[in-house]
């Protein structure tokens, strides 16, 4: 192989000629693999009850469709990255995205829940790989000058994909049916994969790692495991419960057998010298309070749209299009603003601007137009997409290019970390809220005396902003049940936004501490074949 450097590769990148290696035709192709996979973490939700029906499944087997994926997918994303360190990242894109592909259609010809699990598990280590990958060829391809703007482009597009999912889930699941939601992604895997074979250029350092730590992989998937597995149950086995204190003190145990083990192996998986950049150590936080807030919040707004408001999926989806919009805009704008005066103040305002929008969406009411929800929503997209783009940047644009992969595998474990602790955590808020609140206002309200087993039944359906209105129940009484219900669930979920407005501001102070990439500028300068 002969030693090519890109250097010339330079701010207007024109030097590069052919397909091979393009920086733009590079962001095109690994955008096309990783819209899948964002587009996979909503667009199944919608698809859920369809599966549930058609396949006679228990809602403890619905569940585990949509954990199985984000288990296997926040376990395998830094190993998953260390692979696209060792071998390349573009045969890693490539594997993942043929596997993506092909694991979605199997999903689609299943005719079992057990059946449509397991090939959900593939998916989600499938997904792992792309996603750290797609950020290293990022990294390897784009000058320092022109990074920023590529992962403002890769964020909108996540933040499009994400956000887009229910309104395309909803309109396949209504005029085609639920497999349709898996079969999409056969078509744009190939696409991605065609891509991919012609276009993406396999750089490596001549430091790439050589080795595997296969004690650091093992310690650190079951940290994870075990952390995602509490936090994923922990509303149902409530948080003192003896399960999920053992689920966190195994992840607290084997996180620190973990960081012993890093020093001592030889290529360690994770290396922990990279936490000594302190910009790093802080685009990691950021990632994990912003996904807290950002997820966590938009958990609630899609039970307070369809089950308060009565909207349909594809309704509630549409009525999140400010945001949608917002993120699409805001994103390569945010890009190019962060690669001219730097990443610090465009993550601060941010935050600032996602705390305002937590703290406007803890005065819903019932009865919220859609004006007010339209201008909290784009002010939610305004404010995240930034974060997006600048706290990715600093957390991969700080690490040496020979672990790119790795980092870039750390920033989507602390997104989906934050994710999960958000949704576990303001949903324990909002349980709580219901539980506290319900007795009172179910009594002043005049209605009837129910047993303990049916105040729990009707507790558990108010969470969702479930009206628990039993069949048959007089016109009158169930408009006075269904008042109190949304009552104390809007009451619930303002208190859950003020703790996400909370984190919001904790965030933005973090962002204090960020700045551009030290090492961004090794990027497609060193990079060679």
């Amino acid at each position: 192989m002969t030693q090519t450097t890109v250097a010339g590769a330079t701010p207007g990148l024109g030097p590069r000629k052919g397909l091979r290696g393009h920086p733009w035709l590079t962001l095109i192709t690994v955008a096309t693999g990783v819209m899948m996979v964002a587009l996979d973490g909503t667009i199944v939700a919608i698809a859920n009850p369809a599966i549930q029906k058609d396949l006679g499944a228990s809602l403890a087997d619905v569940q585990w469709i949509t954990n199985a994926y984000l288990l296997a997918l926040a376990v395998a994303l830094i190993t998953a990255g260390k692979l696209g360190d060792r071998f390349g990242h573009r045969l890693i894109f490539l594997i993942g995205t043929t596997g993506f592909a092909l694991s979605s259609g199997l999903i689609a010809l299943s005719g079992s829940v057990s059946t449509v699990v397991g090939f959900r598990v593939l998916q989600g280590l499938c997904g792992a790989l792309l996603m750290p990958a797609a950020l290293g060829l990022l990294r390897a391809t784009f000058p320092a000058e022109k990074l920023n703007m590529a992962i403002g482009l890769w964020g909108m597009v996540i933040g499009a994909s994400t956000a887009g999912g229910p309104i395309v889930g909803g309109l396949l699941v209504e005029h085609v049916n639920w497999q349709s939601v898996f079969f999409i992604n056969v078509p744009v895997g190939a696409l991605a994969l065609a891509l991919g074979a012609v276009i993406l250029k396999d750089h490596r350092t001549p430091n790439a790692p050589r080795s595997f730590d296969i004690l650091g992989i093992l310690l650190l998937s079951t940290a994870m495991f075990c952390l995602i597995w509490a936090l994923i149950n922990a509303t149902d086995w409530s948080w003192g419960s003896a399960r999920t204190l053992l689920f966190l003190a195994a992840s607290l145990l084997c996180f620190v057998l973990f960081a012993a083990w890093q020093f001592k192996a030889r290529e360690p998986l994770l290396p922990l010298g990279l936490f000594r950049s302190l910009p790093l150590s802080a685009g990691t936080v950021l990632m994990v309070l912003m996904a807290f807030a950002f997820m966590g919040g938009l958990f609630f707004v899609t039970f307070y749209l369809q089950n308060v408001h009565g909207m349909t999926p594809v309704d509630s989806g549409l009525h999140l299009l400010p945001l949608t919009a917002m993120m699409i805009v805001a994103s390569p704008v945010a890009g190019a603003l962060i690669s001219r005066i730097g990443p610090r103040i465009p993550l601060v305002a941010g935050m600032l601007c996602a705390a305002v929008a937590c703290f406007g969406l803890a005065y819903l009411e019932p009865g919220t137009g859609t004006p007010l929800l339209s201008l909290w929503f784009a002010l939610l997209g305004m404010g995240f997409a930034p974060v997006m783009v600048g706290a990715t940047e600093v957390i991969v644009g700080n690490a040496p290019l020979e672990h790119a992969g790795v980092a870039g595998g750390l920033q989507q474990a602390a997104m989906q970390v934050g994710g999960s602790l958000g949704t576990a955590v303001l949903g324990a808020v909002v349980a709580a809220r219901v539980d506290h609140l319900l007795p009172e206002r179910w009594t002043a309200a005049g209605l009837p005396q129910v047993t303990p087993g049916q105040a729990a039944q009707a507790a558990d359906a108010v969470q969702v902003g479930v009206a628990p209105v039993a069949p048959n129940t007089p016109p009158e009484l169930a408009a006075k049940i269904s008042t109190v219900a949304h009552d104390t669930f809007v009451s619930a979920i303002n208190t859950g936004f003020t703790v996400a407005g909370c984190v919001a501001l904790l965030a933005a102070a973090v962002a204090v501490f960020t700045k551009r990439g030290a090492n961004a500028g090794a990027g497609a300068a060193a990079a060679h074949i």
